[in-house]
């Protein structure tokens, strides 16, 4: 379960993780009182997504009227396609240098591993491995003094930094295990006025250990179209490309997204309609990719207990239902393919033969 900004600096405030004076609001009038005492703040749009700088959902702001004003072009609006409900509301940081901070779970280590970089702040992603410190944490041990030292040292601190920054990571360490956490991110880690402050947060808790917690507060993480294909018993998740897809079975959409890929293309969706899906519950399907509003739609289906008629009926059913405003790129292959090809071309629409031919189609329509 992610957590909200908000929610994931309360946490760091109560492990004495240093965070910016300020709070949340769910209004104009309560962001107006969070600013109050504030002479420079910054408004922040509270959704699960990052990269809200560059999509417009952080307003820095001079006094009260200005956070009001702020906050009332912020809450309600749309961003990275998730409604904005809160903003938080804290002082601007009279930063000095970003730095990047972490403790995440390798999957091939099989332990805790902190990352931590003299680069901190947007796109981390891109920041050269040569300056990423990357040590894996013996959990008999946990984080102790000389590793927060060494790893001080590694990022150019000294003195009391080096000690801000030991005892930040330790107590970071402290509640990546007490809270049962996949991610504890600090980005960025700032120094401002000599003192290091966490900026961000951004705090994943185990889904399968919420049992344990039950004081942590309850995050719905599903979009709309999201809670829609999952009433609908279909396996959904929503990306930032512009190619909707739709397959039958994980590896094969998983296969889908990476040919796309390969050829230049963005994703829109993961949409795995499943074995053995009808008519109706395929028809869903489309509308649920339809709703978001791509540049070409993908259908990709190797047909075992899935039947092509089913899927080409389905698409067909849909069809005269609806204008289809974007070009869709099929690709049968299996149970009833003949069928289903047949019912597509009486339809005036051609099927591919091969993923490989219909996944570069589909992007060569969806750039035009």
């Amino acid at each position: 379960m992610k957590l909200f900004e908000y929610m994931g600096k309360e946490l760091f405030d109560k492990y004495n993780i240093p965070v910016p004076k300020g709070g949340v609001a769910g209004t104009p009038e309560e962001a107006a009182k969070q600013a109050e005492n504030l002479e420079e703040a910054v408004v922040k749009s509270q959704i699960l997504s990052g990269k809200r700088g560059k999509a417009g959902g952080i307003k820095f702001v001079s006094g009260k009227e200005h956070a009001r004003q702020a906050a009332d072009e912020l809450l309600g609006m749309e961003l990275k396609g998730l409604k904005v409900e809160k903003v938080l509301v804290e002082e601007k940081l009279p930063i000095e240098k970003e730095f990047y901070l972490a403790i995440t779970l390798d999957g091939t280590l099989k332990k805790p591993i902190i990352l931590a970089s003299v680069e901190g702040g947007m796109d981390i992603e891109d920041v050269p491995e040569e300056k990423m410190v990357r040590h894996p944490i013996n959990t008999n041990l946990g984080v102790q003094p000389y590793l927060g030292k060494d790893i001080a040292d590694r990022l150019g601190f000294s003195g009391n930094q080096a000690k801000q920054f030991a005892k930040i990571l330790a107590n970071l360490y402290q509640a990546f295990k007490e809270l049962d956490a996949e991610l504890m991110e600090i980005n960025p880690l700032v120094l401002a006025a000599d003192k290091l402050i966490a900026a961000d947060a951004k705090v994943t808790i185990d889904d399968d250990a919420l049992y344990r917690h039950k004081d942590l507060p309850k995050v719905e993480e599903r979009t709309d179209a999201e809670k829609k294909a999952y009433a609908l018993g279909l396996s959904y998740v929503e990306l930032d490309g512009n190619i909707a897809i739709m397959a039958n079975g994980a590896g094969i959409t998983m296969a889908t997204l990476d040919i796309i890929q390969h050829y230049g293309g963005a994703p829109a969706n993961f949409l795995d309609a499943g074995g053995g899906a009808g008519v109706e519950a395929t028809a869903k399907a489309l509308e649920i990719l339809l709703s978001t509003n791509p540049k070409a739609i993908l259908i990709n289906i190797f047909g075992g207990i899935t039947r092509c008629d089913d899927v080409a009926t389905a698409f067909i059913t849909v069809k005269k239902q609806r204008k289809i405003p974007v070009p869709v790129v099929i690709r049968l292959v299996g149970t009833n393919e003949d069928k289903g090809v047949q019912i597509l071309k009486d339809n005036g629409i051609e099927a591919f033969g091969t993923m490989d031919e219909a996944a570069k189609a589909a992007v060569q329509l969806a750039t035009q």
